[in-house]
């Protein structure tokens, strides 16, 4: 059994603003914090920690590790640190009005060729997102006999969250996550 990670790095890390803001108390729950739009400016994820806890301990059995993300600054170092930890990185620009745009198609369309070309049946498919965007990706999926996994803070989509095979959530490990 192989594994195949797709990561939609800006939702995994802006909601991981989110979460942190209020467990320091900057908000009172995530919906306020949602609401409201507080994140905490602190709070910075490790890739390798990130690629550790979705792969495990055994790299071998990974297939694929993608992470999907808008182009950054150009002095900015964060793709080159994702490379480093492991990840296969795809970058698209933002639209005109600076809008993160193609990161949930291009994870679904990379998803599907992996599924349908590479894959055998019983492989884990593990999406770090939560975006019901995602369930129909997951249900034809799990359908053909994958088994597609979603790890994602609490509050991730209902349906996506019903629609996996399991989901696991971040919350727990926000501080070991921390760059």
């Amino acid at each position: 059994m192989a594994d195949w990670i797709y990561v939609d790095n800006s939702n995994v890390f802006i909601e991981g603003k989110r979460v942190s803001a209020v467990k320091i108390g900057m908000a009172p729950n995530i919906w306020d914090a949602f609401e409201h739009r507080i994140l905490d400016p602190n709070y910075r994820m490790s890739f390798g920690k990130l690629y550790q806890f979705v792969a495990g301990n055994n790299k071998a059995e990974t297939a694929r590790a993608m992470l999907f993300g808008s182009r950054p600054p150009q002095n900015d170092a964060i793709w080159k640190i994702a490379k480093q930890a492991g990840f296969e990185v795809i970058v698209h620009d933002r639209n005109f009005a600076n809008k993160e745009k193609k990161i949930d198609t291009g994870i679904v369309a990379a998803m599907t060729r992996d599924a349908y070309k590479s894959a055998k049946k019983g492989d884990i498919f593990t999406i770090v997102s939560g975006d019901n965007d995602y369930v129909p990706a997951v249900e034809q999926l799990r359908t053909d006999g994958f088994h597609v996994d979603v790890v994602f803070w609490a509050h991730a989509g209902r349906e996506l969250r019903e629609a996996a095979t399991k989901f696991i959530e971040l919350d727990p490990h926000l501080d070991n996550l921390r760059a």
